[in-house]
C-alpha cells in the first residue's frame, strides 16, 4: 500500500514541479551551467534538473526523493510531447493561455498572500514579468496536454477492465488511500456601485484626458489618480504585444490608438481606464494608463448582505433549494450555471482534498457536514469587486482505503489513466526513434526506462 501511495505522491509532485518550469529556470538573472539534453528543438539545462528536484521535494514535504536521471527522464518526456505537438500543428489559443495565467496568479497569490510576495519568491522584477513567463509555461503545458489528448483520444475502459485493475491492486496490497474530500457549491451576491458613482469616475477620467491633451503630464496624473498598484514603480507605463497577458479591453484599445492619442474611458473587470499610446516599435506598443475604480458605499454593502441573508433564510426554510437559489440569484458567472459548483483551481476537478485547499476557503467549511451551509462571508477580488457569499457542503468523504463500489468513479479514472499511460509509453517508444536526441556527457551513464540513448542518425 505504501508503494502505491508513494508513487502517486511522486507523480503529483513531479507534475507540479514541471508546471513551475518557467518560474524556476527562466529568470534572466540565473546562471546557466550547461545543456543536459536536446530533444528535437527543445533543451533541458543542468540547472533545470536541480531546481525541479528541489520543487518535488518541497511539494512532497520531503516524502519524495528523485534522482537526477529520473528527473531528466520526466523532463525529456515533456519536451518530446511539446516537440511533436508543434510538428502535429496542435493549436493553442491566446484566450486559453490567458485563462491559465490568471488562474495561476490567483493560486500563487493564495499561497503566498499577495502578488508582490509571489514576484519576490520567484525572483521576477514585477507582476508583468511573472505573467510573461507564466504565459510561456502555460503555452507549453497546453501543447503537451493537447498532444497527450490526441494520442489517447480513442482510449476507454470497460467495467470489466476497471474490476480487473482494482482486484490487481487489492491482491498486491497496493490499494490507494483516498484522502478526505469535499465538494462545495457557492452562491455569490455582488455589491455594485451606483450609476451616479460610475458616472463620476467616467467624468473624472474625461476631465483628466482633457487636461493631458492641454499639456499636463500623463505620468503625474497617473501617480496622483491611478489605482493600478504598479503605478508608483512604472508611472502607469507598459510595453505590450498582442500576445502579452493583459486583459482584452486593454490590448484592443492600445492597438487601436495612434501615437500620442488618448482613449476615451473604457471599462474592464478592474474598473475604468484611459490609455495613451507613446511609441510603436514593430509588434510592440508602449502605452500608459490611468485606472479608476468606482467606490461602493457602506449602504450598498449593507443592502447586499441583507439580501443574501433573506435568500439563505428561504433555503433553510425549504422554500427554495440551494441550486434553485444559485440559478435565480447568484452573480458569479463561473459557477452560476453549474449550481454554484466550485472547481479546484489547481486540479480543475470538482472536489478539494480537505487538507489541501485555498487557505481562505478552509476556515469557512472545515466544521461543516454534508448538507450544511456556511456562515455568510464577505470577500473582495484583486479587481476591486466586493461581495457576500455562502457555501453549501454538497458532499464530504472521510479518508479511507479505496473501495470499488464507493470509489468506482475514481477507480475508473485510475484505470483509464493507466491505460492512457501505456498508450503514451508506446507512442514515446516510437517517437524516440524519429526524434533528434543528444544527451550531455554527465547523463550518458543513466539507466532510463525508455531508449533515450539511441544513436542519432
Amino acid at each position: 500500500m505504501m508503494q502505491s501511495k508513494t508513487k502517486t505522491l511522486k507523480n503529483t509532485s513531479i507534475a507540479f514541479a514541471l508546471f513551475l518550469a518557467g518560474l524556476t529556470t527562466l529568470n534572466a538573472q540565473e546562471k546557466i551551467d550547461g545543456v543536459a539534453v536536446v530533444v528535437g528543438k527543445n533543451i533541458v539545462l543542468d540547472s533545470d534538473i536541480d531546481k525541479f528536484k528541489q520543487e518535488v521535494e518541497l511539494r512532497s514535504e520531503g516524502k519524495v526523493k528523485i534522482s537526477n536521471c529520473e528527473m531528466l527522464e520526466e523532463l525529456m518526456q515533456q519536451k518530446l510531447l511539446a516537440h511533436h505537438a508543434v510538428i502535429d500543428s496542435v493549436v493553442v489559443s491566446q484566450s486559453e493561455i490567458d485563462g491559465r495565467v490568471d488562474r495561476s496568479i490567483a493560486f500563487f497569490t493564495q499561497e503566498y498572500g499577495s502578488e508582490e510576495k509571489v514576484v519576490e519568491a520567484y525572483g521576477f522584477n514585477d507582476i508583468e514579468d511573472l505573467k510573461k513567463e507564466l504565459a510561456r509555461v502555460q503555452k507549453e503545458n497546453l501543447l503537451i496536454e493537447k498532444e497527450q489528448q490526441k494520442i489517447t483520444e480513442d482510449i476507454d475502459v470497460t467495467p470489466e477492465e476497471i474490476r480487473v485493475y482494482f482486484k490487481g491492486l487489492e491482491e498486491k496490497g497496493e490499494l490507494p488511500e483516498i484522502p478526505a474530500e469535499v465538494v462545495l457549491n457557492q452562491l455569490i451576491l455582488k455589491a455594485e456601485p451606483t450609476q451616479e458613482e460610475v458616472d463620476r469616475v467616467i467624468n473624472k477620467l474625461k476631465e483628466i484626458k482633457k487636461e493631458i491633451e492641454e499639456g499636463a503630464s500623463f505620468k503625474l496624473k497617473a501617480i496622483i489618480n491611478s489605482e493600478d498598484p504598479a503605478v508608483a514603480q512604472n508611472g502607469g507605463k507598459y510595453v505590450i504585444t498582442k500576445d502579452s497577458p493583459f486583459i482584452k479591453e486593454f490590448k484592443e484599445t492600445a492597438f487601436s490608438l495612434d501615437v500620442n492619442q488618448i482613449s476615451e474611458p473604457i471599462k474592464s473587470a478592474f474598473g475604468y481606464h484611459i490609455l495613451q499610446l507613446h511609441k510603436v516599435k514593430g509588434n510592440q506598443r508602449e502605452v500608459s494608463h490611468i485606472l479608476m475604480q468606482p467606490q461602493i458605499s457602506d449602504e450598498k454593502l449593507k443592502e447586499t448582505k441583507e439580501e443574501i441573508e433573506k435568500i439563505v433564510a428561504e433555503i433553510k426554510e425549504g422554500k427554495i433549494t440551494f441550486e434553485e437559489a444559485v440559478a435565480k440569484y447568484s452573480e458569479d458567472e463561473e459557477t452560476k450555471n453549474s449550481g454554484g459548483l466550485i472547481v479546484n483551481p489547481y486540479t480543475q476537478e470538482p472536489s478539494f482534498e480537505l487538507t489541501r485547499m485555498p487557505p481562505e476557503l478552509y476556515p469557512r467549511i472545515s466544521e461543516l457536514n454534508k448538507g450544511d451551509l456556511s456562515d455568510i462571508y464577505y470577500d473582495e477580488t484583486r479587481e476591486g469587486e466586493k461581495m457576500y457569499g455562502v457555501i453549501l457542503m454538497k458532499d464530504k468523504t472521510d479518508n479511507h482505503t479505496a473501495d470499488l463500489v464507493q470509489d468506482y468513479v475514481r477507480m475508473q479514472q485510475f484505470a483509464l489513466a493507466k491505460k492512457k499511460e501505456e498508450e503514451i509509453a508506446k507512442w514515446t517508444k516510437e517517437k524516440i526513434q524519429e526524434t533528434y536526441l543528444k544527451l550531455g556527457n554527465d547523463y550518458k551513464d543513466c539507466t532510463f526506462k525508455k531508449d533515450w540513448k539511441k544513436e542519432n542518425k
